[in-house]
């Protein structure tokens, strides 16, 4: 028997450990997505319709229907603009708790107590953070009110959740509330992974706590910063409970988030099953699209060069 033949191989209980996954993975994701791009094709609507058609003349009815919509052209602009203003305050605080729990010169005590408190928004349900800050917020009975009036700030209640500039403050400051714990992880995570010599190098050198954090912690977790990013941005562009629970997309649409709009086109009395399909693989091409974008962008500069 010669030497090859007598080693076992391995590689076949590897593919038979990770068959649960792609079974899985197979009939409860891949397989709806494809079902969901061939509906956007069809003119599939109204419940407990299986008996629709793929469109043979005009194929992107449905598509060109979603993107003349000016609901889900409102909605897209919702939803970009609520990630945008908890996403810029949210990486920035991530950034600064980063910067001071990996500091060497300042041994902060209680960390894990401080970083389970910040990361504990995030393991709160969203329901119940709806529930919470429509509570908060109430009209004309709430702690905020009873607050602004009590301290003469306002003469009288305030509909927060009847304006629309004040709704989407109030929703974009819940999702910076419950992530920017998981950021600040996800980064403090990054920061360990660095080699320490490099650190220590550079306390010998004189640099200070400024110079260490821009000039080699930020170069060193890019990819962290990329997935952060890239994460963030795949979630904020798919919100949808905090917009649903909390005030529905109103005023006039105001916080409607194009993940609701797409319910709405399935589920809320029209069953425009065609539709809601075609505006799900519109929202698929755009994050692709700028998921490329970002990975382009945050390439590494030698790797640009090559």
């Amino acid at each position: 028997m010669s030497k090859k033949s007598s080693k076992i191989s391995y590689a076949k209980y590897g593919y038979l450990f990770s068959l649960p996954f792609v079974i899985i993975y197979a009939i409860f994701h891949l397989y709806p997505t494809i079902y969901t791009a061939i509906l956007g094709f069809t003119d599939c609507k109204g419940l407990g319709n299986s008996n629709w058609h793929i469109f043979t003349e005009d194929i992107w009815r449905n598509f060109r229907t979603i993107l003349n919509n000016n609901t889900f052209k409102t909605s897209l602009s919702n939803t970009v603009l609520i990630w945008v203003m908890n996403f810029i305050p949210q990486i920035l605080l991530a950034l600064l708790l980063t910067a001071w729990f990996t500091s060497k010169r300042n041994q902060i005590k209680g960390q894990g107590f401080f970083k389970v408190v910040f990361y504990m928004p995030n393991i709160i349900t969203a329901a119940s953070v709806a529930i919470l800050f429509n509570t908060l917020f109430g009209y004309p009975k709430g702690p905020v009110n009873d607050l602004l009036v009590s301290w003469g700030l306002r003469s009288e209640p305030y509909y927060f959740t009847n304006n629309a500039t004040a709704a989407r403050w109030i929703i974009a400051f819940i999702q910076f509330w419950m992530w920017y714990g998981y950021t600040m992880i996800i980064l403090i995570s990054g920061v360990l992974g660095i080699n320490p010599e490099i650190f220590e190098a550079a306390e010998i050198d004189g640099a200070n706590d400024r110079q260490v954090f821009w000039q080699i912690t930020i170069p060193n977790i890019r990819t962290i910063l990329t997935y952060t990013l890239i994460t963030s941005m795949i979630g904020g562009l798919n919100m949808y409970d905090m917009s649903r629970m909390f005030n529905n997309g109103n005023p006039n649409n105001s916080t409607l988030t194009a993940n609701v709009f797409i319910y709405n086109q399935a589920f809320s009395g029209s069953y425009m099953y065609n539709r809601a399909a075609a505006a799900s693989m519109i929202m698929f091409v755009i994050i692709a699209a700028l998921s490329i974008v970002v990975f382009y962008l945050m390439r590494d500069r030698n790797e640009r060069r090559s």
